[in-house]
């Protein structure tokens, strides 16, 4: 099963809603998150939080799952209400932008909850982020953008083919080496690495939509 989850971080665009919401199975709303959906004239099959931003409770009250647990944020409440319905692979679009905190809370979450998933994916109208497996393969164009970042602070171990700047088995850290603004040189690249985990960020293309 494939799931869209919407939070209530930057608005993505029309285009990038519509294209990943016609390709999954069920439609989350993160509490807030459904407050964009429905501006945008999308309708979620369910919506999810604490209810303290979502405004359109009395339209919904057969479709709300209120949890006002404050010990998780909302996004987390709707990838364990994903996981209770065996979702294999999750596109989030929503949890970055606007406030810093709630981006950098939201990448926590999406290193907590990646082992639920064969794919647990962020998305906004730039930008397809990941945690990767420790061997990667993907065919992207030549010039195309690739961002490497150390989210659980250190990665060790990494070697890429395919990249303009490679890296021969070294490792990205924290306040001392990230691996951003990288590009391809050919269609595959190839990104292996031994601890840790490594966030993969490039420009979206129709095959990761």
């Amino acid at each position: 099963m494939r799931i869209l989850i919407v939070a209530n971080g930057k608005e993505p665009s029309v285009e990038l809603l519509g294209s990943l919401h016609s390709a999954c199975n069920r439609f989350i709303a993160a509490d807030g998150g459904g407050n964009v959906a429905i501006r945008m004239g999308y309708h979620p099959d369910v919506v999810i939080g604490d209810m303290d931003s979502f405004r359109h409770t009395d339209a919904y009250r057969g479709k709300l799952i209120h949890e006002p647990d404050q010990e998780t944020n909302d996004l987390e409440k709707a990838l364990r209400f994903a996981q209770k319905n065996q979702a294999g692979r999750v596109d989030v679009v929503g949890a970055t932008g606007e406030r810093i905190d709630h981006t950098l809370k939201n990448l926590s979450v999406l290193q907590q909850f990646d082992p639920c998933f064969n794919q647990l994916a962020f998305f906004d109208d730039r930008l397809f982020s990941r945690i990767i497996p420790r061997d990667f393969s993907l065919s992207l164009p030549p010039g195309h953008l690739v961002s490497l970042f150390p989210l659980s602070g250190k990665v060790e171990g990494i070697i890429t083919d395919g990249l303009r700047y490679p890296l021969r088995d070294e490792s990205l850290e924290n306040g001392r080496r990230d691996g951003s603004s990288n590009e391809t040189l050919s269609g595959e690249i190839r990104i292996r690495h031994r601890t840790g985990a490594l966030l993969f960020m490039t420009a979206i293309t129709d095959q990761l939509l």
